[in-house]
Formats: structure tokens, C-alpha cells, sequence
């Protein structure tokens, strides 16, 4: 049984054919830049177990299409926006190969439908994670470096009227990392007390601190390893983790340049076409 383009039935969990279906739907969107409308509403019984499952058909297609995996995003770390969307938790996507770029690039702002952009914290990790619930002493001995990042998230769902399960099935809303410069990890801050400064074309948009990442980023990296431990799979070496905005997210249009500071780490800073 398919999904109809109007809504499913009352306990109606996607089948196969129909993750596939809706994986297609957002991966033409991303393509066409036109976005759809949400799932939440098309679809009421929509679960997050579904929505990971469409999460996971898209990662799928594009492995065997030969994109690489490069590492993760977390979202929704902060207190704000899981009350916003009535959730206790974050979520999680994928990020690829081509969707990372270096400080001072000019990004393609024609490649996105409505893009924002939000400070981050960003971890390169130096070894496996093993341990299905890493101490935090575990943890950090896995952590080579981090990196001052601006995310560039975008939705693929119309207007960004979305729900949780919009959000996850559209692989967390992700389009973009910019990574400026690593810092060992053992010359690191500590990350809760770093301070942030986001500014677009030189004016100051917003500001935050590290605390904002679920009281500190790095619980944010333990709850991802152990959700990736539970099923079956586990943070790997070489990959990056961004854990969750500092500050709001900003819209951003063609032409702006956008530069984030954080102290005792450093910037970075791109600019849309």
C-alpha cells in the first residue's frame, strides 16, 4: 500500500514502498527547489519512526549514488525550540561530503529554497566512539578537535511549517556546514561558557553561549552516541558532529555575508552569491 497525496489512514504506519515514495518527494524538492507541503499534515499518523525511515531511504539513495557521509547534525538542542515544537529531545541528520565548506567560500545562494544560518560549535572526532553509553572521560578522549561552524539549514517543507516529524524525515532541516579553522581538542575552552557573536554584513544579529546546547554541546554528542549505539551503529573517526545552534536562526539571502565569532576558538565567516 502506497501513501495518498492527501492523507493516511487512521494507525497507518509507512510501509516501504511508501518511505520510498516520500524520500523521492523531499529529494526532488531539494533538486527543483520547490518545496512541499508538510507531512504532519498530510499525513496525521505520521511517526518519527517514520520519519527516520524516510531520513534513512534518502541517505541510502545518495550512498549508492556515491556521496560520502562526512558526519551529523543535531538539532533542536535547545530548551526554546522543543518547547516550540512540544518535544523533550533533539533530533539528528546526516551530513555528506559536498554539503561542507571552508571559511571564506562563496556559497551558491541560488542552491536553497529558504535558508537560515546558525552558529555552532562543531566536534572532529579523532577515533571511534565504542561504548554504547561513553563516559564523558570515553568521549572526549574520541574528540580530535573543534571548529567554529555556521550551519545553514534550510526546509524543504513549505513556508517551514513544520512539525517534529517534518523536520526529521527532511534530515533535520540541514543543507550546509562552513568550518573555519580547528582547535586541538586539549586547547579547547570549555565549551559550555563560550561566548558567540553572528553577524551578517558586519551588523550584529544575534548572540549566545555554548550553555544554549542542551547546558553544554558536549551532552549533545553523548546523546547522539548513544542513539547511534542503539541502533547498531556508532560516531567514527574523521567525522564531523555540529550539536546544536548557539543562537536563533537567521534568514539569509543572496549576497549577504555572514560571520560568526566565538571566543577563545575563533571565526568563520561565507558569503551567499
Amino acid at each position: 500500500m502506497r501513501p495518498s497525496r492527501s492523507c493516511l489512514p487512521a494507525g497507518y504506519l509507512v510501509d516501504h514502498a511508501g518511505t520510498l515514495e516520500l524520500a523521492v518527494e523531499l529529494a526532488d524538492a531539494a533538486r527543483t527547489l520547490r518545496p512541499v507541503q508538510p507531512l504532519s499534515e498530510r499525513y496525521p499518523e505520521f511517526t518519527v519512526d517514520d520519519a527516520y525511515e524516510v531520513q534513512q531511504a534518502q541517505l541510502s539513495a545518495q550512498a549508492q549514488a556515491g556521496h560520502r557521509l562526512a558526519g551529523h547534525k543535531i538539532g533542536l538542542t535547545s530548551l526554546a525550540m522543543q518547547r516550540q515544537l512540544g518535544i523533550d529531545s533533539p533530533d539528528y541528520g546526516y551530513l555528506l561530503h559536498e554539503m561542507l565548506w571552508k571559511s571564506n567560500d562563496t556559497i551558491p545562494g541560488n542552491a536553497f529554497i529558504q535558508p537560515r544560518v546558525e552558529p555552532e560549535i562543531a566536534f572532529i572526532m579523532g577515533d571511534d566512539v565504542y561504548q554504547k553509553s561513553p563516559t564523558r572521560e570515553q568521549l572526549t578522549a574520541s574528540i580530535r578537535s573543534v571548529a567554529p561552524a555556521i550551519e545553514v539549514i534550510d526546509s524543504r517543507i513549505e513556508g517551514w511549517r513544520i512539525k517534529l516529524v517534518d523536520t526529521i524525515a527532511d534530515n533535520a532541516s540541514s543543507a550546509a556546514v562552513v568550518l573555519g579553522q580547528q582547535v586541538a581538542w586539549a586547547e579547547a575552552p570549555e565549551l559550555s561558557e563560550v561566548g558567540c557573536a553572528l553577524y551578517c554584513d558586519d551588523e550584529l544579529v544575534a548572540e549566545g553561549l555554548g550553555s544554549a546546547v542542551m547546558g553544554d554541546p558536549l551532552n549533545a554528542l553523548a546523546w547522539l552516541a548513544r542513539l547511534l549505539a542503539g541502533k547498531g551503529r556508532r560516531l567514527k573517526r574523521d567525522e564531523v558532529v555540529i550539536p546544536g545552534a548557539l543562537t536563533a536562526a537567521i534568514p539569509v539571502a543572496s549576497g549577504a555575508t555572514v560571520r560568526a565569532t566565538f571566543a577563545s576558538i575563533g571565526e568563520v565567516t561565507c558569503t551567499f552569491k
